[in-house]
């Protein structure tokens, strides 16, 4: 099994759908992650002002940091190798990292949907 761990500057787990676009793109991410981990899939999301060691245990993170690159995070990781610097990875993206087709992902979608009845899929509720 696929491991994704995205870093960011802070933890989006508590996002709200509504409000900036950067908003509403860190609540997708947030229920995509939120979803997929009840699924069983191996995704962890790390916040530097929540998870400041996650940062500085990972070399890989601390390399990518060091390197003076102000577009860095949010910093996507697949199984140790970093995939993606500066933009939060879409559905799709996460769906090949973890080898799901995309009808599997759609399952695992509506799933969560029925389960919490506040999934909005990145839409402003």
């Amino acid at each position: 099994m696929k491991t994704v761990e995205i870093y960011d500057t802070q933890n989006f787990s508590g996002a709200v759908g509504c409000g900036s676009s950067a908003d509403r793109e860190k609540f997708r991410l947030a229920s995509m992650i939120k979803a997929l981990t009840r699924d069983g899939q191996n995704i962890k999301q790390f916040g530097l002002n929540e998870n400041p060691e996650a940062f500085t245990d990972n070399k890989i993170v601390q390399s990518a940091l060091a390197s003076g690159d102000q577009n860095t995070l949010p910093l996507t990781l697949v199984d140790g190798q970093i995939k993606q610097k500066g933009v939060y990875p879409t559905n799709q993206d996460l769906a090949a990292w973890l080898e799901i087709s995309k009808d599997q992902l759609v399952r695992i979608l509506m799933k969560e949907k029925m389960a919490s009845r506040s999934f909005c899929g990145g839409d402003c509720c």
